[in-house]
């Protein structure tokens, strides 16, 4: 008998049963399916479980293994921690999308063939989208349907690629894949749109901020390590994600420097983070993909705490800006410490989170002797200390006084907060707890002299290099503004298609109509009215012609048909006198 269910069936059953539900049973259920959803994992089995047969293809619902496992159990622990911090929300709508969302993304994560995968990939696209547009703004609206687009077009490849991948391999069993043709091509590509590489990273930083306070924690967490998971699982030790990986810790970094939205300049640390993930797996040796998946873990924590911290000052606020805030430790204290520990963590700190994972996949670069790759992963580290771990709390709670008093957030909200801090901790002290769940046997030490002093070294300098740039007032200033992305080519290529559909091809097609109508329509109607006068001239009056004849000789025959047998015999005695003499004589 199998034990334990489907993880995502936990999550989608719970959503059903959210709108019926008021109170404290609400909250229960709330709370108490992510637990449910943990405790269910402990007990399923090793293997393929849960398989359905369907049009001839095999549907696994339940792909057990440790990497299955390490991604499924942060998926709940996420899930708990953003309801908990969501309860204020009040909104069923909301709630539904999230379960909806998390389940989706953990049936993705546990799916064993492509129809499976490409079903809950599908889900968590529009559940996403569904949770931006709970932002309730115009920019909300626009940010969730560039969520919508972008992501479309990636199932769109994802599928395209499964259709070519089984015709060619025959098996549609989700596993090891590597970039061999077409249809794996296909499927890379919509893994790294889906993982936010530059430059097709623009949705994420353009989406996430614009949902709701509970939202953006929610989707910090899903999306893209589910990208990261499947990568992981089809194409390891891929070379082009090196590159790509590299390129994607260091790129974002200097834009979160400059930008002025605290929720944005987590976004692009998420790019910067995930750029960490993406290496891991490029280089592929049980060391790098270790740190990899560790790497993800931990960044669903210290970046979920640090999007609540920046999440609980806007919800006493009304406020996001840089600009607008500062001064918020005299009133907000534990808000305050929680951010610092989040942001402690993802600088990678020792005693805290990110410095047992992100070390794992730098180490595994100088292994490989790759010095390049090695030096950008340092500088990325620096560069996320520099506008994450100094930036966010420095502007946010210290910097200049605002003069706002805000109160601390609602309870929930702090021990939300401080759940997720506690983990951070205790990740960052007991590492081995993280490494008994990585998929391959863990034999790194982090808490190593050279390890611990050389991680100080950075850290402290790139302090050294905040703090002077503040002093001489060379850091660049926050300003309320619009940053430029890579969005901005394909945003104008979709305007100059606009343009070019509205002008020249409109007044291509008028110009068609008006030849049309000039040459052929009143062509025709002439040749039609010809027609029409021969049709009547020649033809009525021929046809009637015939008719008038038949007529007369109807008549004439009248006249003849007397009905008296002795005319009809002279008539034949006549007819066979005629024809006699026809014969005889011609």
């Amino acid at each position: 008998m199998t034990s334990g269910v489907p993880p995502v069936l936990i999550f989608l059953l719970g959503a059903i049963l959210i709108p019926a539900l008021k109170g404290r049973a609400k909250v229960g259920l709330l709370l108490g399916t992510p637990i449910i959803a943990f405790f269910n994992l402990l007990v399923l089995p090793d293997g393929a479980s849960w398989t359905y047969s369907f049009l001839g293809t095999q549907l696994i619902f339940a792909q057990v293994d440790k990497l299955s496992l390490c991604f499924g159990y942060i998926f709940c622990i996420a899930a708990f921690a953003g309801m908990l911090f969501g309860l204020q929300e009040r909104d069923d709508r909301q709630y539904v999308t999230m379960f909806v969302y998390a389940g989706s993304s953990i049936g993705a994560v546990f799916a064993g063939d492509y129809l499976t995968l490409f079903l809950f990939w599908e889900l968590m696209t529009f559940a996403a989208a569904v949770l931006i547009w709970a932002g309730n703004t115009e920019a909300a609206g626009k940010a969730g349907m560039h969520y919508l687009l972008v992501h479309v077009f990636g199932g769109f490849c994802l599928l395209a690629g499964i259709v070519i991948q089984t015709s060619q391999t025959g098996s549609t069993e989700f596993g090891y894949l590597g970039l061999d043709g077409l249809g794996s091509a296909l499927i890379f590509l919509a893994f790294i749109i889906n993982a936010a590489i530059p430059p097709l990273h623009a949705w994420l930083t353009d989406s996430y901020p614009e949902s709701t306070i509970t939202g953006t924690v929610f989707l910090t967490a899903y999306t893209t390590k589910t990208a990261v998971y499947v990568l992981a699982r089809a194409f390891p030790g891929e070379e082009i994600l090196i590159y790509l990986g590299a390129f994607m810790t260091v790129y974002p970094i200097f834009y979160a420097v400059i930008e002025n939205d605290a929720r944005r300049v987590l976004a692009y640390s998420m790019v910067n983070q995930v750029g960490f993930m993406i290496t891991g797996i490029g280089i592929g040796t049980a060391l790098a993909l270790n740190g990899a998946v560790s790497h993800a873990f931990n960044d669903i924590l210290f970046k979920s705490l640090l999007m609540m911290s920046v999440g609980a000052v806007m919800y006493v606020t009304g406020k996001s800006l840089c600009t607008d805030l500062g001064g918020l430790y005299k009133t907000m204290p534990l808000t305050t410490v929680f951010c610092i520990v989040g942001a402690a963590s993802i600088s990678a700190f020792p005693l805290f989170s990110g410095f047992v994972s992100k070390s794992m996949v730098i180490s595994a670069a100088a292994e490989g002797g790759m010095s390049v790759v090695w030096f950008m992963l340092l500088f990325a580290s620096a560069g996320v200390f520099h506008h994450a771990g100094i930036k966010i709390p420095y502007f946010v709670f210290f910097a200049h006084d605002s003069g706002i008093r805000a109160k601390e957030p609602p309870l929930n909200m702090l021990l939300a907060m401080g759940f997720v801090a506690f983990l951070c901790i205790l990740i960052g002290t007991a590492p081995g707890l993280l490494y008994s769940i990585l998929p391959f046997p863990v034999e790194y030490h982090p808490y190593t002299a050279f390890h611990v002093v050389s991680q100080l070294q950075l850290l402290f300098f790139s302090a050294l290099a905040f703090i002077y740039l503040i002093v001489n007032g060379h850091y660049p200033p926050e300003k309320v503004g619009l940053n430029l992305d890579t969005d901005w080519v394909y945003r104008k290529a979709a305007k100059l298609y606009s343009w070019i559909a509205d002008t020249p091809v409109v007044a291509t097609e008028n110009m068609i109509s008006e030849a049309y109508r000039t040459i052929l329509i009143t062509q025709n109607t002439r040749f039609a009215q010809l027609c029409l006068a021969f049709d009547i001239q020649v033809i009525d009056r021929a046809v009637n012609g015939v008719a008038s004849m038949i007529v007369k000789w109807s008549k004439t025959m009248r006249v003849i048909q007397t009905g008296q047998l002795q005319h009809y015999a002279m008539i034949i005695v006549l007819g066979t006198f005629i024809i006699m003499s026809g014969y005889i004589f011609f």
